[in-house]
């Protein structure tokens, strides 16, 4: 039967926008983020999506996947991003085919919704109304006055626990922690090493930050290394979790997290791992395993997933990307105690985006 909500082209721009001081964990530095932005039209309607990404995702969106989907039913999202994914094998499904996928998938879901009216997560169906969130940043460029004042205003905002940035420097980094410990009282702090210690590093590690009441351990090695994390996840003081999968690009690269015993906690990005439908499958699979998932960074995109799938542990809110989402978007979520809440005023994402304000970061 012939569609009426027949796809537009989509329309693919690029923004980079400067951080507000320099930023860098333990295995990068960096002083801008770059959106790459994706709009596509069906029916009188216009959706949205996005991710951070280098600006090569916007071509493979052009050249391989947005004449993929031209024409194609707005409603039919499985059909298009197994189209997708299929365009991607000689090119690379992973890293920037992923993230490319990720911004089309996006917007369609946020089309599709708009096309019936309803908030994302009332179309997949709410499981919470709000979600509580965690402050994310404490960057190892901050010093420690900065450190400290950016997780201690989090907790005031009413965040249970917060996030810092560890691995350039095993002395530096135990008087960071002590540092963030004495800023935000009893809430729970979270480090997030991104990959850059040895297995041996990571254990000595969090023997020292375990009596500071250390609950959670990001990526203490990388995420190739699977069998280095299901050794710290079994060795790791009780009460330490072990958080990894921001780098799950495919349902396959969750699956293999999980039945490797890596982690305590899967994560999952949806400017990464294919979208709502990719974030999706990753929470089926955590659920199935029954391991908490929580979402990575992007917050506005993650709010109504997060309302929806289960067993979701806290949504990060990512200092970066909540300054630029923001920045960007009309309808951007807010902390609220610590929460955050989708607005069951307006359909898809809740986002429009402002390309008035965006004009001066366009590339």
């Amino acid at each position: 039967m012939r569609s009426e909500a027949p796809l537009g082209a989509p329309r693919v721009s690029v923004y980079r926008v400067p951080t507000d001081a320099p930023e860098a964990d333990g295995t990068l530095a960096w002083d801008s983020t770059t959106l790459v932005l994706v709009q596509v039209e069906a029916a009188g309607r216009r959706g949205l999506g996005f991710t951070y990404a280098a600006t090569a995702a916007a071509t493979v969106i052009r050249d391989t996947l947005a004449p993929l989907i031209v024409g194609g039913d707005a409603f039919d999202l499985p059909r298009h991003w197994d189209a997708m994914r299929r365009a991607l094998r000689n090119q690379g499904q992973p890293g920037i085919g992923a993230t490319a996928l990720s911004a089309v998938d996006l917007a369609l879901w946020d089309l599709k919704s708009k096309l019936l009216d309803l908030p994302l997560a009332s179309l997949l169906g709410e499981a919470r109304q709000s979600v509580e969130a965690y402050g994310s940043g404490g960057f190892t460029s901050y010093d420690d006055d900065r450190l400290a004042a950016q997780l201690a205003a989090w907790t005031e905002q009413g965040c249970r626990a917060v996030k810092m940035k560890v691995g350039g420097d095993r002395e530096r980094d135990i008087v960071r922690v002590r540092r963030a410990r004495a800023a935000i009282g009893a809430a729970e702090l979270y480090v997030d090493a991104n990959g850059a210690l040895t297995v041996p590093q990571a254990l000595d590690c969090a023997t020292a930050w375990a009596p500071l009441g250390v609950t959670w351990f990001e990526e203490p090695v990388s995420s190739e290394d699977r069998a280095g994390l299901a050794l710290l996840r079994r060795r790791a003081p009780a009460g330490m979790a072990i958080a990894a999968g921001e780098y799950g690009w495919s349902p396959a690269g969750f699956r293999a997290l999980l039945e490797g015993g890596c982690v305590d906690v899967l994560q999952a990005d949806a400017t990464r791992c294919g979208g709502v439908t990719g974030f999706l499958r990753a929470a089926a699979l955590a659920d199935a395993w029954m391991i908490p998932l929580s979402s990575h960074c992007a917050p506005a995109l993650h709010l109504p997933l997060a309302c929806a799938v289960p067993r979701m542990a806290r949504l990060e809110w990512f200092h970066d990307h909540a300054r630029i989402e923001t920045l960007l978007f009309d309808g951007a979520p807010r902390l609220t105690d610590g929460r955050l809440s989708p607005d069951s005023a307006r359909p898809g994402l809740g986002l429009e985006f402002k390309a008035a304000e965006a004009r001066r970061f366009a590339i």
